[in-house]
């Protein structure tokens, strides 16, 4: 039996807020435990919620780059469990009518070769709701620990479709996903941070049929890279089952991602287990269309659109384009670059080659804090390039010396004496030199073998201390050789 996989994400993503969803306390990662709490969070007696503007406003931005549609009112709910990471034992969250519905993400698939780009696709989502995050357990031995600085952070809880078929589109999904919420803002989505978290849900069925198998839920997934390391088990895990004559059941599972296997947690809870109802302290919201137009306006150019001007504008072949795109910060200093200095396709090769480099061999992310030179200083650095006064290994060196140091082009030169020498008379008497101490290699390029000039250029080079402007010199010793 040839089976086929059917994958639907839940995805959690904090949203970039400056206190929490329903309470004044701030939120920072790393804090002493149990110092980021107020009466709201704990749930105590009295405490009254109040909404945070701002995730509302972050959570319609969200819904607007995926294309969701936005109702004109959307309510909040109490979701019921008692698990000791629940300060209130209940979850406001959203049940029938989240924040958005529908909507899809886009995702580019792994092409043949790192040199061509990937099928794109559109994975159609169910709906963003809003709600607020629990606390945090930590397991030592036979004790646990319960740290409620992350209880009530809030959440855009993503849930797409089973519109899935593989571990690879998951891990698509995932980054694209993280990538545009980036992009405007909205989240960082450092999983290390938990501040995206995902559950799979994992079914097969038999190829051709349209009927759903039954799905199994996967947990304690801390990466994208687990993400596909998970479902591609559990694909695996389900067919033998199947191809044994065994049947899959409803549950949880955990990803063990040392072991590389999953394990039974419990059985899968339904929607009834939660006992929702309408939370009594919330009015619903009206969410008028006027600010979802505002709204649209703040949205940036989003990744795969901009991927697409770069093609077009710019003329850059994907292997470029598909290192700009996913990082703003690296769009927008190239395209300051070439606004300055427009060179657009020497720049992008020397940013995505030499600038990324840097950034790699000092252990840096791609940010704009990060970056130790401005387009000003790079747009300087290509036009002394076309101008002669530096070589290529030169303009590298010079490179590396701005990148940790900060300093201007013209000052690094200056200092370092890397001035490229393009004096033609001194490069006339060099070569003539090269030349008549070089008789082999003359005899060997008059008599056809073109390669054997490079003898003759690196004696030059050397001679200049590798100084010599190297076109300047190929077309001297021409010159004098085709006499």
């Amino acid at each position: 039996m040839e089976y086929e996989a059917v994958i639907g994400l839940e995805v959690h993503i904090q949203i970039k807020t400056a206190s929490k969803l329903f309470a004044r306390s701030a939120y920072f990662y790393g804090i002493d435990a149990n110092t980021l709490t107020d009466p709201v969070v704990l749930g105590l007696p009295g405490a009254l919620p109040v909404l945070n503007g701002e995730a509302v406003r972050q959570a319609l931005r969200a819904g607007l780059i995926f294309n969701a549609t936005i109702p004109e009112i959307t309510r909040w709910d109490r979701k019921n469990y008692f698990y000791p990471d629940n300060p209130k034992n209940y979850q406001i969250s959203q049940l029938d009518q989240p924040i958005c519905k529908g909507g899809s993400v886009e995702i580019e698939l792994a092409g043949p070769s790192r040199n061509i780009m990937g099928v794109h696709k559109k994975i159609a989502l169910d709906r963003i709701q809003l709600e607020e995050d629990v606390g945090k357990l930590t397991h030592e031995g036979n004790l646990s620990y319960i740290d409620f600085n992350r209880a009530g952070v809030p959440l855009l809880e993503i849930v797409s479709l089973p519109d899935l078929r593989s571990e690879e589109e998951a891990f698509a999904y995932l980054t694209s996903l993280r990538m545009h919420l980036s992009y405007a803002g909205i989240s960082d989505g450092d999983m290390e941070k938990g501040q995206l978290r995902c559950d799979a849900n994992v079914s097969i069925r038999p190829k051709g049929q349209q009927a759903l198998g039954t799905k199994v839920e996967l947990k304690n997934l801390n990466s994208i890279s687990g993400v596909r390391n998970g479902i591609a088990y559990e694909i695996r895990r389900q067919q033998q089952v199947l191809s044994d004559g065994g049947h899959i059941p409803q549950e949880t599972r955990k990803w063990d991602a040392e072991r590389s296997i999953s394990t039974p947690m419990r059985s899968k809870e339904t929607v009834d287990d939660y006992r929702y109802f309408p939370d009594p302290d919330l009015a619903p919201l009206k969410i008028e269309k006027t600010w979802i137009d505002t709204l649209r306006q703040s949205l940036p150019e989003l990744p795969f659109s901009k991927q697409e001007r770069f093609f077009k504008s710019y003329d850059l072949p994907y292997t470029v384009t598909s290192v700009f795109y996913p990082h703003p910060d690296l769009c927008d200093f190239f395209e300051a670059t070439v606004q300055l200095y427009p060179q657009a396709k020497r720049i992008a090769n020397f940013i995505a080659n030499d600038f990324l480099r840097e950034l790699s061999e000092a252990h840096l992310p791609i940010a704009k804090e990060n970056f130790k030179i401005t387009p000003q200083q790079l747009a300087e650095l290509m036009r002394l390039i076309d101008e002669g006064v530096l070589s290529k290994q030169t303009a590298q060196d010079t490179f590396v010396a701005m990148f940790q140091t900060g300093n201007d082009a013209k000052s690094i030169i200056a200092e370092k004496g890397l001035a490229q020498n393009s004096n033609e008379q001194e490069l006339v008497n060099f070569c003539k030199a090269a030349i008549e101490n070089n008789p082999k290699a003359v005899a060997e390029y008059r008599s056809g073998k073109v390669t054997a000039i490079n003898a003759l250029k690196g004696n030059v080079m050397k001679v200049t201390q590798g100084q010599g402007n190297p076109l300047l010199i190929d077309k001297i010793l021409h010159q004098l050789l085709d006499l």
